[in-house]
């Protein structure tokens, strides 16, 4: 309700009262919008990086640019695996205009993230990695990066839908991925998604072609064990079982039902073939709850908990099949490419 001013009468005169405007209310909303903006670019765009990769001739593969962020002041930087492209060394560009070394302590392309270390000894702004799973549909969030190019360049927008899934480039399905409307282009890759508490919420990753508004970020909570696995054992050593999920919400019908305490599950969404999901009876459409009684709330705790510890280990799963709790136990494996690859480093 307005309070409404009388200007030099005691009686009331149309033409001569104020009222707000819906304009001023309008301005006022875009001046707090434009403030939350600013605010995360002044707290987390000294941290961004570009991200230089030299040409490898062997590989025929020119050098290439994209972002990155620091997220320890020691110089610690997370960006993109096909940023890195297989590189032991790149450079960085800071905000400030230094240039400095690093050199790439660890490439997980089945999530498309590459942790680097700084070789120079200096102190650098960091970011603060936040928590993904507390997001909402129609959250603020800010991309920062430099987009064919243009260094530190700012977009806006909103979180779009959780729980996405995104094919890496190996092939692999990368879960509890962020989509959002703020514009990313090629050189974004790398580059931090920001909330307006100016905490990294995500690793801007990947756009579809010819589509507007459509962008994808890894989660920052994945981007966290990634870290954690790399910096502990220099590569991500990860249990298979062959399903992709995401997180979904559990009804209060469900929930009480079940006697349940947790709001939330994952669910799965496919299974591949004589995997060992499969082999123990898994189904798309189940929903996971826990593993070994550790709570399973998101798609990101189902990747964290499926350690490199939990090879060749059997591991009892909760899930919700229909409308009834059951314990599923699983042989957890580990990728034929993932040992491969550890064969030929």
């Amino acid at each position: 309700m307005f309070d409404l001013q009388l200007l030099g009468s005691d009686e009331l005169n149309p033409s001569e009262a104020s009222f707000p405007t819906e304009t001023n209310s309008d301005d006022r909303l875009f001046d707090a919008y434009s403030q939350a903006v600013v605010d995360v670019v002044d707290r987390v765009g000294p941290a961004v990086v570009r991200v230089e990769t030299p040409p490898d001739r062997e590989r025929r593969q020119r050098g290439g640019t994209g972002s990155g962020v620091i997220i320890s002041p020691d110089g610690l930087v997370l960006t993109n695996s096909h940023v890195v492209q297989g590189a032991a060394a790149v450079r960085l560009a800071l905000a400030d205009t230094r240039s400095v070394k690093a050199r790439v302590l660890g490439d997980d392309p089945h999530t498309d993230l590459a942790l680097l270390r700084v070789v120079d000894d200096v102190s650098l702004p960091a970011a603060k990695l936040g928590n993904s799973k507390g997001l909402r549909r129609g959250q603020l969030v800010v991309a920062i990066g430099n987009p064919l190019g243009f260094e530190s360049t700012v977009t806006a927008g909103v979180v779009s839908a959780l729980g996405r899934s995104l094919r890496s480039y190996t092939g692999r399905l990368i879960d509890d991925v962020i989509q959002t409307d703020a514009a990313l282009n090629p050189g974004n890759s790398g580059g931090p998604l920001v909330s307006s508490r100016g905490e990294v919420i995500g690793i801007n990753t990947a756009v579809i072609a010819g589509a507007q508004g459509i962008c994808f970020a890894v989660a920052s909570n994945t981007a966290s064990h990634v870290v954690s696995e790399i910096v502990r054992h220099g590569r991500v050593r990860r249990a298979f079982i062959g399903v992709a999920g995401q997180t979904v919400p559990l009804s209060r019908r469900l929930t009480l039902a079940l006697g349940l305490k947790q709001a939330s599950g994952v669910a799965i969404a496919s299974l591949e073939p004589d995997s060992p999901a499969a082999k123990a009876g898994l189904q798309t459409g189940n929903i996971v709850l826990a593993l070994d009684g550790e709570p399973v709330t998101g798609a990101d705790d189902l990747v964290r908990l499926l350690g490199g510890a939990r090879i060749g280990v059997a591991t009892s799963f909760t899930v919700i099949v229909g409308s009834e709790l059951k314990q599923i136990v699983l042989l957890p494996a580990e990728r034929l490419e993932e040992r491969s690859e550890e064969q030929g480093k």
